[in-house]
């Protein structure tokens, strides 16, 4: 009667489950701190990137005008403004003009004193690639440039004793050996360098700069003579708008009014909102990958969770049977350790969710002054909350099928599981519910993921490698069961131990597995990359690019390199800009590009024109024209973009080049092979769409085995006095630089995969402990009959060791599989398989396992048998 009061008040009153649960808890927390850890370490992982990712996005937000330079931008590739534009511009606010482009910077001697060769004559022969911004008057409208020594920028600008002033990076003094008040020639012009530039208020709107900065006036950048009809110049006009009107409707009328009355202008605009679109980009990819690094931190932890929960539940059977026995129903068990596992969880999260929270005004005080980015340090909730949701679905989806277990089975059972444990599959109802929580913790990793595609591999990855992990654990668990019966006792016990009941063989495999799979991943895309871009394509690149090749001078152009690089391979063609505009009639700001193809709608691309297929292209579908066609516009698209933007041949584009828009057919698609670093381009035309039209042309020159640095020096001395107007970039020079910014992005993809491998180890120690009982059982009753501790360590050391040899394994090949699909198919790049790195983490894998394991037995193998002996 009792009972059944008790029974049905519980139904009534769910607050006795976590009543139940804190009683549970008044013993401590043993058994659960390796829980508590992985939870507090995932959770913190999500909630600091995330809250480091919104500050970044309120900083950039925060600083929108400073860092675009202008309430709105409009860029135009090739060609300046016409009247018509620049008095729209004007009449609708204050505008200020700076253009950008790529040049050779010469010393005039290595004194760097020019002032007795003011005429400009040729100089020592140093010279260096120069990333040069030209202003106007009206520069900069927000903000302010920061000079060493400082000094009004319009003074510094000015010209004087026969030179135009400069402020330049310290990077281009110490390449050219020079000290400031030296000069250079940039193109025909003599320019001064006046002061150090510190900073430019709108550094972060531009892309990826291959040279130091040279910072001039608009009057010094038509005195150089670069500005030829095809030159490679973006053209950035930056409005002001008055106070009344600098609203954000204000801003959305300007940018309507212009795309109404200057349909095909073909300008780029952008608005303070959306200051640097492809940094916000990268903010948001570089922010997923480390999310997802994260969630794999938590999911390895989730490993550690269901340990704790079985050991718990192993630990509390006496108290199980008796709730039992005294008419307690599975379910309600199941609650009350539901509940337990939920509130540690959550107490748990409360750590990490406090050092995520802090983690953006951590770096704020620390890191502010010399991070690149603003940041606004803020507490973010939203963040906090999702962390704090994936840790409790965490916590569910592994604690779920250990507690459902204990719900079916009988109060004999939980006495005598000492000997043997019962192997069974929970109830339907809980299966169903560990997989739905596993499929909201999918749904929610993917839903609110940058790129879908990215976070649905990651999540298919993670399931397969469960899958493959305790499929790995059941096949080393059935082949020491059915290898035949070896002589010596050390084997047989180790063979026994990896598939006796209650082993410890699923969680060491699936936590160090996991961890292992983790580890190679990230050495293996890491090691991928800088071969790539510091090894492999230096050998196979080109040795110069050229750029900006006047069309009149391109025959003197060849015979020059061939006088002066004559066993080199030169390729030039024609290059223009443009801007697609519109796909099968549909505009491009309506289209929906796949994630990895939105790039090429979002500015200007390299185009050309030709009469054969070019060189490292290969033609997939459809036909190429004739040498001889002189019909209506063809364009040859490349097929990822291709596909991306779901043209085929036979559809329409449309393009903004020079400020006519051009519709051509797609009369063909091609696959590229970018990575040979030739000269290749998304779009190529038919020759009479552009053969009339104002350009300049581009080339390689490639070395047979490499070119040597005395004759790479020697030929980029000879091209900076024969031809001063063009841009020489070297492509050694370039790759440094793109290697540079990918050994930042790994340094830190690699320093988040830390926590990965924290949270393994401490699973990994957890699922040893969690079998400690075991030992110390195991160990009394082999001393006993005469078993020696050199024996007994022998057993355990041999079987970690199979365990960590078979793991390791599985780990190199899961993580190498797992990193050559995210290199040859997210990054497009090729992927080799990297030994020594790779065997290298295994072999560490192995080794921390066998000294985990040992540390354990050791102590297992100094208790007193009469303790044991006598509650057996």
């Amino acid at each position: 009667m009792t009972v059944a009061l008790d029974q049905s008040r519980t139904r009534r009153n769910p607050a006795l489950a976590l009543s139940f649960a804190a009683r549970e808890l008044r013993g401590g927390l043993r058994g659960f701190y390796v829980f508590i850890a992985c939870i507090a370490l995932g959770v913190m992982a999500i909630a600091g990137i995330g809250s480091v990712a919104d500050g970044l996005a309120d900083g950039l937000a925060r600083e929108g005008r400073v860092i675009l330079g202008g309430d709105l931008a409009f860029s135009l590739s090739l060609r300046e403004a016409s009247a018509e534009e620049r008095a729209f511009l004007a009449d609708r606010g204050r505008v200020s003009l700076a253009a950008t482009l790529r040049a050779m910077a010469r010393a005039h001697s290595a004194s760097g004193d020019a002032r007795k060769r003011a005429d400009g004559a040729s100089g020592d022969g140093r010279s260096a690639l120069v990333e040069v911004k030209a202003v106007d008057a009206a520069y900069p409208l927000y903000g302010e440039v920061a000079l060493d020594p400082p000094q009004p920028l319009a003074a510094l600008l000015a010209q004087r004793d026969g030179a135009y002033g400069a402020a330049a990076d310290p990077a281009l003094l110490a390449r050219l050996d020079l000290r400031p008040g030296a000069r250079i020639m940039v193109g025909a012009a003599a320019i001064e360098i006046r002061a150090g530039l510190t900073s430019e208020p709108d550094k972060l709107a531009g892309s990826i700069g291959f040279g130091p900065r040279l910072l001039i006036s608009e009057a010094a950048l038509r005195a150089t003579g670069l500005l030829q009809p095809g030159s490679v110049v973006r053209w950035h006009y930056r409005l002001r708008l008055p106070d009344n009107d600098a609203t954000d409707t204000g801003v959305r009328a300007v940018t309507a009014a212009a795309q109404a009355q200057l349909p095909e202008a073909g300008w780029e605009v952008r608005s303070r909102s959306n200051a640097s679109p492809a940094l916000e980009r990268n903010v948001e990819r570089f922010t997923q990958y480390l999310t997802l690094v994260g969630l794999t931190a938590l999911l390895v932890g989730g490993v550690g969770v269901a340990n704790a929960v079985k050991g718990h539940l192993d630990r509390r059977r006496d108290a199980i049977a008796t709730l039992k026995a005294l008419g307690a129903t599975g379910s309600r068990v199941f609650r009350i350790y539901l509940t337990q596992v939920l509130v540690l969880a959550a107490l748990g999260a409360l750590p990490g969710l406090a050092v995520g929270a802090a983690l953006p005004f951590l770096i704020g005080w620390g890191f502010g002054a010399a991070l690149p980015l603003p940041i606004a340090p803020a507490v973010h909730p939203g963040q906090l909350a999702l962390a704090l949701l994936y840790g409790l679905l965490t916590a569910a989806a592994f604690a779920l099928w250990p507690l459902g277990r204990a719900h079916d089975v009988p109060v004999s059972a939980l006495f005598r599981d000492e000997v043997a444990s019962e192997r069974h599959w929970p109830r339907r109802p809980y299966i169903v519910a560990t997989a739905l929580v596993g499929c909201a913790l999918a749904g929610i990793a993917i839903a609110l993921a940058y790129d879908r595609r990215i976070a649905a591999i990651f999540v298919g990855a993670a399931l397969a490698v469960f899958v493959l992990l305790r499929l790995v654990a059941a096949l080393l668990m059935l082949g020491a069961r059915r290898l035949p019966r070896p002589a010596s006792p050390v084997v047989r016990l180790a063979l026994a131990n990896i598939h006796r009941p209650g082993a410890v063989t699923p969680s060491v495999v699936l936590s160090l597995g996991l961890g292992v799979a983790v580890l190679v991943t990230v050495i293996a895309i890491d090691g991928n990359l800088r071969r790539q871009f510091l090894a492999a394509l230096p050998d196979k690149a080109p040795s110069f690019y050229f750029v900006d090749i006047p069309a009149a001078e391109s025959d003197r152009f060849d015979a020059f390199v061939h006088a002066h690089a004559p066993r080199a391979a030169l390729e030039r063609v024609p290059m223009l800009r443009g801007r697609i505009v519109a796909a099968k009639g549909v505009a491009a700001e309506d289209l929906k590009p796949s994630p990895d193809t939105t790039w090429a709608l979002q500015s200007d691309r390299g185009i050309t024109y030709g009469d054969e297929v070019p060189a490292g292209s290969r033609l997939i579908a459809g036909q190429w024209w004739t040498p001889d066609y002189q019909g209506p516009p063809l364009v040859s698209l490349e097929k990822r973009i291709a596909d991306g933007l779901g043209l085929t041949f036979g559809d329409q584009v449309t393009v903004n080049v020079l400020g006519r828009n051009l519709t051509a057919t797609v009369a063909n698609l091609r696959t590229v092979d970018w990575q040979s670093l030739g000269i290749n381009f998304v779009m190529v035309f038919s020759p009479a769409t552009f053969r009339a039209a104002p350009h300049t042309h581009i080339a390689t020159l490639t070395y047979p085995g490499g070119g040597t640095s005395e004759e790479e020096a020697g030929l980029l001395k000879a091209m900076a006095d024969a031809f001063p107007a063009i841009t020489t970039v070297r492509v050694r020079e370039a790759l440094d630089s793109i290697g540079h910014i990918v050994t930042n992005l790994t340094l830190a993809i690699r320093g988040a995969s830390v926590l990965t491998l924290v949270v393994a180890v401490l699973v990994l120690g957890g699922a040893l402990a969690a079998g400690h009982r075991h030992r110390v059982y195991d160990a009394v009753i082999l001393k006993t009959v005469g078993a020696t501790r050199i024996r007994l360590l022998s057993a355990y050391a041999l079987e970690y060791l199979a365990l960590g040899v078979a793991t390791a394994l599985f780990g190199v090949a899961a993580g190498s599989a797992a990193a050559a699909l995210i290199i040859t198919k997210v990054m497009n790049l090729s992927f080799v398989w990297l030994p020594g790195p790779l065997l290298a983490a295994a072999a560490g894998a192995i080794a921390a396992t066998v000294l985990l394991g040992l540390v354990g037995t050791f102590t297992a193998l100094g208790q007193k048998p009469a303790s044991v002996l006598r509650n057996l």
